[in-house]
């Protein structure tokens, strides 16, 4: 585990009011609930934001209590480096972890959102992450940084808020939700809708969770986010001592475990945000949309991903450089394919100390 920073790190949930939605609904009493670490007041223009994935959540650094999921990187004179910068992390809009999402209560019900919670879309979670944001005072993100729904997070905040953000690190992301990504997540979505048990998502009320379906839905997940070969490697044709195949008795593992922390209705409305990912929607075209970017953006492919592969990711690379953004490539390397931004490290590590370090224009002003 790296440094224990439990000391000097903190929490908040905070309200941002009423937010309108993309789909022009609002939501009325927004909160966001937002964990950092770092010296929020000093360091307000140094600020760096990580943006989490779809069962992510706000806990990126380590903690006594709990690993975070970029702890190694996390920490004074690490590659997100707390003596120079706060480091900040919010759970999405449309969560299961602390800001409003379908187990929150409706001001007009009295009742938990459940399926009725309104569709909501990156931008969406975007703009509530700049309230957060302007909320805890802070004037400008040094950098922004995700993976994968995180990534998505990221291109959106260069894209919607150009002025703010001087650094954007997209890891794992599409510019566009391509097809095959979307049949996945129509899969695992019939996976928990056609649980008996789910009840058009108002499944609270009747005391039961879709488990069955969440589970499926999960273990479909985790083969996109791994490669043949490594389930090759490490499972093989074994049985374990149960008589199951070893990769199944896995994939079983994975999803059950995150039936035990994560909301089937949260889950279905982050795949449909997802599913409508596209940077230049309503912009125009996609390099009307790179035309509003000013951030140093880079662009990160992961060997072998299944989900978003590399080459894709290059070549969003040459066409944001062609559009006059100041883009970079990098790859990643590694047996696990999706997941690799969550676990190779050392690279990480490399890749953000070499992106944090790119030089920004001297006349960079924050809005």
């Amino acid at each position: 585990m790296s440094e224990n920073l439990q000391d000097h790190a903190s929490s908040a949930l905070v309200s941002v009011g009423a937010v309108k939605l993309e789909n022009g609904e609002t939501l009325n009493n927004v909160v966001v609930y937002v964990e950092w670490v770092g010296d929020l007041l000093r360091h307000r223009e140094q600020a760096i934001l990580l943006c989490h994935a779809l069962t992510g959540d706000a806990h990126a650094f380590d903690t006594a209590e709990k690993p975070g999921w970029w702890g190694p990187l996390i920490g004074a004179g690490r590659a997100l480096d707390t003596e120079r910068h706060v480091v900040l992390c919010m759970n999405v809009l449309g969560g299961c972890s602390g800001t409003t999402g379908p187990l929150s209560m409706c001001d007009t019900t009295g009742q938990p959102y459940a399926g009725q919670f309104p569709e909501i879309t990156i931008r969406d979670m975007v703009r509530v992450q700049y309230l957060a944001l302007c909320a805890l005072g802070i004037t400008r993100l040094y950098a922004v940084l995700g993976g994968s729904m995180g990534g998505m997070q990221a291109l959106e905040w260069a894209c919607s808020y150009p002025s703010f953000v001087l650094h954007a690190v997209v890891l794992a992301a599409p510019l566009v939700f391509s097809a095959i990504a979307i049949g996945y997540n129509a899969v695992m979505r019939q996976a928990i809708e056609r649980d008996p048990a789910f009840h058009q998502g108002d499944y609270g009320r009747y005391g039961v969770i879709p488990k069955d379906g969440l589970t499926v839905a999960r273990m479909l997940g985790m083969i996109t986010y791994r490669t043949a070969s490594l389930f090759e490697e490490r499972f093989g044709r074994s049985i374990s001592d149960s008589g199951m195949l070893e990769v199944e008795r896995y994939l079983v593992y994975h999803g059950e475990k995150l039936v035990s922390r994560f909301d089937a209705n949260s889950y279905l409305r982050l795949l449909t945000a997802m599913d409508g990912h596209h940077l230049g929607r309503d912009r125009g075209t996609l390099a009307d949309a790179f035309a509003r970017i000013t951030a140093r953006v880079t662009l990160v492919g992961i060997q072998d991903d299944l989900l978003y592969p590399p080459d894709s990711i290059r070549l969003a690379a040459c066409a944001a450089r062609e559009a006059g953004v100041d883009a970079v490539y990098k790859e990643i390397t590694s047996v696990y394919g999706h997941d690799a931004f969550l676990l190779e490290f050392e690279q990480l590590d490399e890749i953000f100390r070499d992106a944090l370090a790119r030089a920004v224009p001297r006349n960079t002003i924050a809005r």
